[in-house]
């Protein structure tokens, strides 16, 4: 069904795209950047309250991120956006197909390193490309508002490399970049999903139409059910400021909480079920889902009595700021699966068991990592938002899905571009500070390996980044973005760095 596709013919494509669609819109923006109808805020940050259509393979890309589900009627109207996508998409159908497709160019400077081992960020100068397509299709069986249906399936494509093959930094600089450089670069199916609404209420608020769900409006107080396979950042950790690899922030530690190893294989998907309870200004979700077979495997486990992951997420949505919006959610997570233990490695290694470190070598059945984490976002004024995450996991078993993280703190902030009269432009600025735990320190400094790290030896100090973006918006559905990262510590190594990465990129939403 899919041709095999070169990376070449693909960098080709896109780069006669970009110049296509931006000669397009040389002739369109002003049309579009002085309509009457544009509001205060940029249009990505007006999902508020909620899950947008998904941009990225990791992660629902939400705005405010508070559920669109509990906009009034009254806000609807002042959520009126111009044409965002290449092509329009009617709420009222009762199908959607749509897509997108991101490009992200990223290039490092030579930076200062006593040595470097097999998982190094190396310290050479350095540039590479990654691109992920996706191909969004949604039908809505029925036009019943209290029990809706969605039947979910979506495509995807992944090319292109990270910097040192997306080795060596635990807030990795491309959120898009598969970590297994090694999988093919031909289709796959992202998501499929059977998604259901019960209301528990004949009230109903309006909802902004998604992949997630077509209905256009839904019960003030409901459960929903999600089976399938899909990406747990789609409805847990969700922040509206910093959650979109896509149009915001591109590091792995900002636009999700690197101490929350999700369940998930190498690209970031997994397979299982959610149940939600949404009420006026609170939400309660919890999940079970499969974890991989070894760590960053693409292959999942499906017994599930001896592994799996439990998620749950308590959601608060009021601001502390009067008449301002804003919102607090509570995340935990507890994982099963066969895993090792980074004291028992080290202790092996200093006993001569082992001639190095190795976690493979003591991996247990049934071993449990848990965690948990809290994540605040605030609306200031019209144009600024602040957002902040913490999160913490047990750090003695192996890092084994998403990170190697086991606490961090995150702050930041994004500001829309009304004041110099691009209202669809945004800035963004995050700082997020990254540790591990002394039994994982030790591993990493005796030479051990992890599936990111290892430079062969460890100088440690928490890994400090420093992102800041722009993204201007062209014309409908495109987007351009300029990024640049500032690591301290790369690999939580004092001996290396600090580093400088930055980044171009061309979104297109269709």
């Amino acid at each position: 069904m899919f041709p095999n596709i070169s990376l070449n013919k693909l960098k080709i494509l896109a780069i006669a795209v970009s110049f296509l669609l931006l000669f397009l819109s040389a002739s369109a923006t002003d049309k579009a950047q002085t309509t009457a109808q544009i509001p205060d805020a940029p249009t990505p940050q007006l999902a508020v309250l909620g899950n947008p259509p998904p941009l990225s393979q990791h992660g629902s890309q939400g705005e405010i991120g508070i559920h669109n589900k509990d906009v009034t009627a009254n806000e609807h109207a002042q959520l009126e956006m111009p044409q965002v996508t290449i092509f329009p998409h009617p709420d009222d159908a009762r199908y959607l197909i749509s897509g997108q497709a991101n490009i992200i160019f990223q290039g490092r400077l030579p930076f200062h390193s006593l040595y470097q081992g097999t998982n190094s960020f190396r310290n050479s100068a350095e540039y590479k490309t990654s691109m992920i397509g996706t191909l969004y299709t949604a039908l809505r069986p029925t036009r019943s508002i209290r029990y809706n249906t969605d039947l979910i399936f979506d495509m995807e494509l992944a090319a292109g490399r990270g910097l040192s093959e997306a080795l060596g930094l635990a807030g990795f600089t491309n959120l898009d970049v598969v970590r297994n450089p090694y999988l093919s670069e031909t289709p796959y199916i992202a998501r499929y999903e059977i998604h259901q609404v019960i209301g528990l209420t004949n009230q109903t608020a309006d909802q902004q139409v998604s992949s997630f769900g077509l209905a256009t409006s839904v019960p003030v107080r409901r459960l929903e059910f999600r089976i399938g396979k899909l990406t747990l950042p789609d409805f847990f950790d969700v922040n509206g400021p910093g959650s979109d690899s896509h149009l915001q922030f591109m590091n792995w530690t900002v636009d999700n909480n690197g101490a929350w190893d999700y369940a998930a294989d190498t690209r970031g998907y997994t397979v299982g079920g959610m149940a939600e309870y949404d009420d006026r200004a609170w939400s309660i979700r919890y999940g079970l889902f499969a974890m991989p077979i070894v760590a960053n495997g693409i292959d999942l486990d499906w017994a599930f009595s001896r592994a799996h992951g439990h998620n749950g997420e308590f959601e608060f949505r009021k601001g502390y700021i009067k008449n301002q919006k804003g919102a607090t959610r509570l995340l935990f997570y507890a994982n099963r699966a066969h895993m090792g233990d980074y004291r028992e490695a080290v202790d092996a290694f200093l006993a001569g068991t082992d001639t190095t470190p190795t976690i493979t070598q003591h991996e247990h059945f049934g071993a449990l990592k848990y965690g948990f984490g809290i994540n605040n976002e605030q609306v200031i004024t019209a144009n600024l938002r602040v957002f902040g995450r913490f999160g913490w996991n047990e750090g003695q078993h192996e890092s084994f899905a998403y990170t190697e993280v086991d606490q961090t703190f995150l702050s930041g902030f994004d500001y829309s571009g009304s004041r110099w009269k691009r209202p669809i432009d945004k800035l963004g600025v995050a700082v997020v500070s990254n540790a591990i735990k002394k039994d994982h320190q030790n591993y990493l400094k005796y030479g051990g390996l992890g599936f990111l790290l290892g430079d062969g030896n460890l100088n440690y100090g928490r890994e400090n980044i420093v992102e800041s973006y722009y993204t201007m918006h062209a014309w409908r559905g495109l987007y351009y973005s300029v990024d640049v990262q500032h690591i301290n510590n790369p690999g939580y190594n004092r001996d290396r760095g600090p580093a400088w990465v930055g980044s171009t990129r061309m979104h297109v939403d269709f």
